[in-house]
């Protein structure tokens, strides 16, 4: 009766983001990444068991999509970035929040691939991926850690990824899902090249970033009514790739092996102090603050 192939129920947020991003073709994906951070996977076959650290959704058009979702991303960056813009007032200098974010995303750059032995768990609220039913935003080091700004700067964005790669792993490990490439839309990735280059290694993926990508839900919706119209018998994803995006501009990252080897190596000492963390959920819970 229509041009366009039939759409399945929209689910959330989630079939219009697809759109938004033009991540509707089997073993392609995105990763939003603001205030919480998720990725969907849109997958060449069903999960071969339940995993309560993905939820399934569909494509537009039916195709099974993992989701791994987080609760926590860039609030305790943001944190950290008023705090040395206070400091930067302190002493007299002028910074406004865009510059000491700025500073901070491109100066991790600059800090090493490990971050030095520095460790952070960025819990504004609970964690269910790690087990964690409230937030205890946590930062530790080894007394003879590199403790510099570099160091500190870039550990925080590898904080931000963290549970993202644990939920990751097991899709792509115990599920041996393909991931092609993703796209990156949210504030993670608004200091350009930074964010995208930081979560190719934290993923093993190339990720992509397209002026289009902040869009988000309104925009995805208008296109999936545009293709319901127009759709000419075009799958959804041809119509996409070849009526909406044919001359839109990506920049792509490809993962570095320094960068995949450093976060490795930040991700096991992570893992190794979640007891911590849990001490802390545990141990602050109830209490006052004073």
């Amino acid at each position: 009766m229509e041009p366009g192939a039939p759409l399945c129920p929209p689910e959330g947020d989630a079939g219009t983001g697809m759109a938004a991003t033009n991540s509707v073709r089997v073993r392609t994906g995105n990763v939003s990444a603001g205030t919480s951070i998720f990725a969907m996977v849109v997958l060449e076959k069903a999960l071969s068991k339940v995993h309560m650290e993905i939820d399934m959704v569909t494509t537009p058009t039916g195709k099974p999509v993992a989701m791994v979702h987080c609760n926590n991303c860039t609030s305790d960056i943001n944190a950290w970035a008023a705090l040395f813009k206070s400091f930067a007032e302190a002493i007299g200098a002028s910074c406004s929040m865009p510059l000491a974010l700025d500073t901070l995303f491109y100066q991790a750059l600059k800090g090493d691939p490990d971050c030095g032995g520095l460790v952070s768990f960025n819990y504004f609220s609970g964690e269910p991926i790690t087990g964690m039913e409230e937030g205890r935003p946590l930062f530790a080091r080894l007394p003879d850690s590199a403790f510099s700004f570099e160091n500190f700067a870039r550990t925080q964005l590898y904080s931000a990824m963290a549970t993202l790669k644990i939920g990751m792993d097991i899709l792509i490990e115990q599920e041996h899902a393909a991931v092609d490439s993703l796209l990156g839309h949210g504030g993670f990735f608004k200091a350009k090249g930074v964010g995208q280059k930081l979560m190719a290694g934290a993923l093993h993926t190339p990720v992509s970033v397209m002026e289009t990508a902040g869009e988000g839900g309104p925009w995805g919706m208008a296109l999936l009514a545009s293709y319901r119209v127009n759709g000419g018998g075009e799958s959804l994803e041809d119509y996409l790739d070849n009526q909406i995006f044919a001359g839109s501009e990506a920049v792509c990252a490809e993962p570095d092996e320094a960068d995949m080897a450093g976060f490795e190596a930040f991700l096991a000492r992570y893992k190794s102090l979640l007891p911590a963390e849990r001490a802390a959920v545990d141990g602050l819970r109830g209490l006052p603050n004073l």
